[in-house]
């Protein structure tokens, strides 16, 4: 059984992913899957310096990420051509590791599956939802430069309201970590008994 598990920027997905990783789920984050296809040498970085140039390119040759999402989050057709370039690559990927993976269930993790053609693929839908401040606060501590940056960020995704309405489950992630952990630990075993 797949689960896409999803939430808004900074709303603890990857805390819950961990979470459900140490309970012995397999996990599947297109986050990471992401980063590897953009990796020196892979086809995806050539085509990304062909399409935006040297200035999102780092000395070291990889990925400037500050400089991508300065780019994408300020220009629709920007963020459309990095997508149109990405997501083939990372959903490939994703369906290669969902065969390896086994598992009573599979966790994986999509930022954006509102908007994915990765939605079809799984089986149920959990949603990691907290308040927007809280989301801003968070984005702004990890990794946007400015609270205008994180806006456009929290713009350009999918409305809360939009993932909620998808949800199968959902975790609210506005408390302490013991209170998810709990609401992890409740769903993984309504999982497995689905599974």
């Amino acid at each position: 059984m797949r689960i896409g598990l999803t939430g808004g920027i900074a709303s603890g997905k990857s805390t819950v992913a961990s979470m459900f990783a140490e309970l012995g789920a397999a996990i599947i984050d297109t986050d990471v899957i992401a980063r590897e296809v953009v990796m020196p040498g892979r086809p995806a970085l050539d085509e990304i310096r062909d399409a935006f140039g040297a200035a999102v390119m780092g000395d070291d040759g990889t990925l400037d990420r500050s400089a991508m999402r300065q780019i994408v989050f300020s220009d629709e057709s920007a963020r459309r051509r990095l997508e149109a370039i990405l997501h083939p690559r990372i959903q490939a990927e994703t369906y290669r590791q969902s065969d390896q993976a086994g598992g009573d269930y599979q966790l994986i993790v999509v930022p954006l599956l509102v908007e994915s053609s990765l939605k079809s693929f799984v089986d149920r839908i959990l949603v990691v939802d907290c308040d927007e401040e809280r989301q801003i606060r968070r984005l702004l501590a990890r990794d946007a430069e400015s609270a205008l940056q994180a806006q456009r960020i929290l713009a350009s995704q999918s409305s809360r309201d939009e993932r909620l309405a998808i949800a199968d489950d959902v975790i609210v992630n506005d408390g302490d970590l013991e209170s998810t952990r709990a609401q992890v630990a409740a769903l993984h075993e309504i999982y497995l008994s689905l599974a």
